[in-house]
């Protein structure tokens, strides 16, 4: 008993057998260091290695340090082996002193030592077999006789009485080999489809372990590039802060500036009256008329204060120079918030889908836009919710003063006289293509009417050529990054048109002010 316990504790968990080379991990556990080569080979694949037994994880290929005092143990075990592999059964015939058996034999239901064994009968009756503590298996319960063939009807051995006699008598039979053969057969196919099976999980598992790596290779890539972004954005909005705050402050210390010395101008002047006024008062309580006539500066006491001027300086101040300017200030908040989100590197994730032909998305500011079917040219096809246009044969649409004639345009049925808005246009996988914004009065006839020309502002796209018009002023821009969606954003406030082109990263193209 304790030399198979010892046995166990000495068994590499990998091939079962006894350890050769042993070595030792990092976290305590033995293997072969052959055994322990190649499952670090097979992990090396995957970018990870572990430990079989406890499955503690390693950043790089572990050190395996030699266990010599294991391999000592392992060799004096192995030494002592045969003693220790005996079965524990003892020669029959030798009573006085017990000694080890290594034969059975079946007929005489006896244990043999080399001894008894040399000089036992060599009759074929006489079978031999490795000792074993019960014979009783070997033999028929019924007949007492050896255990020679397998009944493949009723899945049992029996012996030949049982066979020519007994209640198998009839049935097909074979030899204990030939049966034994043909079961270790069937186990070896069974064995050969578990191991098989065994090599599928074993590459499930080792696929997953790969795709759960990428994974965790993927999400560490995109934290650092999402915390660069806001630590980014963070300091570009400290910074629009700053100067919104610094140009408030300095708004509010030249208004302060101005009333300031407006006021102790007032004040100076409101002494000087104050004097007039006591000197009068004085003058109209004296009962002796040759004096109130003969006072010589009576003439300066009876003039006032040219008040015209000072009235004048006080409205301009009140009205025009007393207060700040909000209009600057918003449009220097909302100008550094429209270069910080074109400037910075955003990444945009959305998900993927078929192309739509001038398809309109809208994202905020309002809360839909649809396209106006009156205003469409008769080349263009309106989908039925009004979201989607198309380049088609004529449509022979009823003349109507609001249609576009000259150019396949069509217009939204919505306009804004204020606010931010913000659009998203699938432009599909045309390469020509134009898209903007224009005043509700803008020509529906002639060369007038073409967007980006009068009251009108464009984003156009011919070939690898993108264009931004505006009075037909054309300006081209210095971008040939090929993609399938566009973004208009309109601040009415701040008289500002953007244009912005949905790739990875987003890229500012162009705005307008108007």
């Amino acid at each position: 008993m304790a030399s198979a316990n010892l046995r166990k504790e000495l068994e590499c968990s990998i091939c079962l057998n006894i350890y050769t080379d042993p070595v030792t991990l990092k976290c305590g556990h033995n293997f072969c260091q052959d055994c322990i080569g190649r499952a670090l080979d097979t992990q090396e694949r995957s970018g990870s290695y572990s430990c079989p037994e406890c499955r503690e994880e390693f950043q790089k290929w572990p050190s395996l340090r030699r266990n010599i005092t294991l391999r000592n143990i392992v060799e004096n075990f192995l030494s002592v082996q045969p003693d220790q592999e005996e079965s524990g059964v003892f020669c029959t015939y030798c009573i006085h002193t017990p000694v080890a058996a290594v034969k059975s034999c079946l007929h005489c239901e006896a244990f043999l030592c080399d001894n008894h064994l040399r000089v036992h009968s060599k009759s074929p009756e006489h079978v031999l077999c490795d000792p074993t503590t019960s014979l009783e298996n070997r033999k028929c319960s019924v007949h007492r006789e050896l255990l020679k063939y397998y009944c493949t009807e009723d899945f049992t051995c029996i012996c030949v009485s049982c066979r020519l006699d007994g209640e198998h008598r009839g049935h097909q039979v074979e030899t204990l080999d030939e049966a034994s053969e043909m079961k270790k057969k069937k186990l070896r196919n069974v064995l050969q489809k578990l191991m098989t099976e065994r090599e599928e999980m074993e590459k499930r598992v080792q696929s997953l372990q790969e795709r759960r790596w990428i994974v965790q290779r993927k999400a560490h890539d995109k934290t650092k590039i999402v915390t660069a972004l806001f630590r980014d954005l963070r300091r570009r909005l400290e910074d629009l802060e700053n100067k919104v705050l610094g140009e408030i402050s300095g708004q509010a210390e030249r208004v302060s500036l101005s009333l300031s010395i407006m006021i102790q101008q007032l004040e100076i002047k409101k002494e000087k009256l104050a004097r007039k006024m006591g000197n009068i008062e004085e003058l109209c309580n004296l009962t002796n008329s040759l004096t109130v006539l003969q006072e010589s500066d009576t003439g300066d006491l009876c003039d006032t204060e040219d008040g015209d001027e000072d009235r004048e300086r006080h409205d301009k101040l009140l009205h025009d120079g007393g207060d700040l300017d909000v209009a600057g200030i918003s449009h220097t908040l909302h100008t550094g918030l429209s270069d910080i989100m074109s400037g910075v590197n955003v990444e945009k994730y959305h998900q993927n889908g078929g192309p739509n032909i001038g398809s309109v998305q809208q994202t905020s500011g309002v809360t839909d836009i649809l396209l106006d079917v009156r205003t469409a040219g008769n080349t263009l096809r309106i989908s039925d919710d009004r979201k989607t246009v198309s380049v088609t044969s004529d449509q022979n649409r009823p003349e109507r003063p609001e249609r576009f004639h000259h150019y396949p345009q069509v217009m939204s049925s919505q306009s804004f006289s204020s606010g931010r808005h913000y659009w998203e246009v699938d432009v599909g996988r045309s390469d020509l293509w134009r898209v903007g914004l224009c005043y509700p009065s803008i020509d529906r006839r002639g060369e007038q009417s073409l967007i980006g020309a009068n009251k009108s502002w464009g984003l156009v796209r011919g070939g690898d050529m993108y264009l931004a018009m505006h009075d037909n002023n054309r300006i081209r821009l210095p971008d040939t990054v090929s993609s399938n969606r566009v973004s208009m954003d309109l601040d009415y406030e701040a008289g500002r048109i953007s244009f912005y082109k949905l790739c990875d990263p987003i890229r500012h193209l162009h705005h307008h002010l108007h």
